[in-house]
């Protein structure tokens, strides 16, 4: 039995496969405001959980994690790149402590 067709064929599909089941990376914004308002908005997350996964996931203007590397970072950059409208002092307060949480022990899958 010649199995040089079935190992060449594997070969050359395996990388697509594998394409095609791994996890899509995450949709990158241009501002912060952009990718909050996309999670609280369309896809109804509560303020705290939206400010965490845009700080942690998704690349803000290129950057990820956004927020920076302690809770007064991440308090400053929500300060600058948040509308005051969007979320409330507590909420910011609240959500980098949250987030910075996670940055030190993230999540298992």
């Amino acid at each position: 039995m010649n199995l040089r067709p079935l190992l060449l064929s594997s070969v050359l599909w395996m990388p697509l496969l594998q394409g095609a089941c791994s996890d899509p990376a995450p949709e990158a914004y241009p501002t912060y405001q952009e990718c909050f308002d996309d999670h609280t908005e369309v896809e109804k997350l509560p303020v705290m959980e939206a400010i965490v996964v845009c700080c942690i996931d998704h690349p803000i203007a290129g950057t990820k994690p956004a927020c920076g590397l302690t809770k007064p970072d991440c308090i400053n950059y929500l300060t600058a790149n948040l509308d005051q409208t969007s979320a409330s002092t507590v909420e910011v307060m609240d959500s980098c402590a949250e987030y910075i949480t996670q940055m030190k022990n993230p999540p298992t899958e």
